[in-house]
């Protein structure tokens, strides 16, 4: 059968008029979302942007780890960049609020779970997941990452792909608390590294520790001989986010 006399495929009728529409407006929230974003972050930095679990209580102490580090942080003069809600979003919101530097909160609207710590001081809401995903990144100066579930491994992996595949800038990233981390890195030195699918020098792309002085100290230590604002090619890098 040649192209001419092929029937078309039922699944590609044509567009309804109305549904196109309404998916074009889409775009224009998308728009929104992106120039709040750029016009609200554009003075944070240096920041770090810290990640962990929505259902950690605050009674645990991943709770109180991911409040000191935040504080730390804090205090020593970077603005601490979370999702908004409860858990360990609650937690580095909390320990930036506390410190000398200011607390952000990327809030997303869910149906479950996420609901805005009071601990901001500026506080945005996002009904996109990649657009907030992009505000994580793009003023960041480090990534904490912090015991979670799937969200908080969206954002390592998103990360790590970002720095891997030189689509931004490389920057600290660095996964809190051994004991929780080790069974995952194994997997990558063990399963990823030996099946061919990333290479042994990415797995130098991040750190693991555990205090909160060594999270600062390794940052700083970063950025030591180079300044935290990004070279000319780095911001060239980031304009494309």
């Amino acid at each position: 059968m040649d192209e001419q006399s092929r029937h078309p495929h039922p699944g590609l009728s044509p567009v309804n008029d109305t549904q196109l529409t309404r998916e074009s407006w889409k775009i224009f929230q998308i728009m929104a979302e992106f120039v709040e974003g750029f016009e609200r972050l554009a003075l944070i930095k240096p920041s770090v942007s810290i990640f962990g679990s929505a259902r950690t209580d605050s009674e645990h102490p991943y709770y109180q780890l991911a409040e000191d580090i935040s504080r730390a942080l804090s205090d020593a003069g970077f603005s601490v960049v979370s999702g908004g809600g409860p858990g360990i979003m609650e937690a580095a919101n909390k320990g930036a609020y506390a410190g000398r530097s200011p607390s952000i909160g990327l809030n997303i609207m869910l149906p479950h779970e996420q609901s805005g710590n009071p601990y901001q001081d500026i506080a945005l809401n996002f009904r996109h997941f990649f657009s907030r995903k992009v505000m994580f990144v793009k003023y960041a100066s480090a990534y904490v990452v912090l015991p979670g579930g799937f969200g908080t491994l969206d954002e390592l992996a998103e990360i790590l792909t970002l720095v891997q595949t030189g689509k931004t800038r490389r920057i600290p990233i660095i996964l809190v608390h051994r004991p929780f981390w080790e069974g995952l890195i194994d997997w990558f030195r063990n399963t990823l590294v030996e099946e061919g699918t990333i290479d042994p020098e990415d797995l130098e792309l991040f750190k693991v520790l555990d205090k909160p002085g060594e999270v600062v100290d390794a940052i700083f230590a970063h950025y030591d001989k180079r300044g935290f604002e990004p070279s000319p090619s780095e911001q060239e890098i980031l304009l494309e986010l």
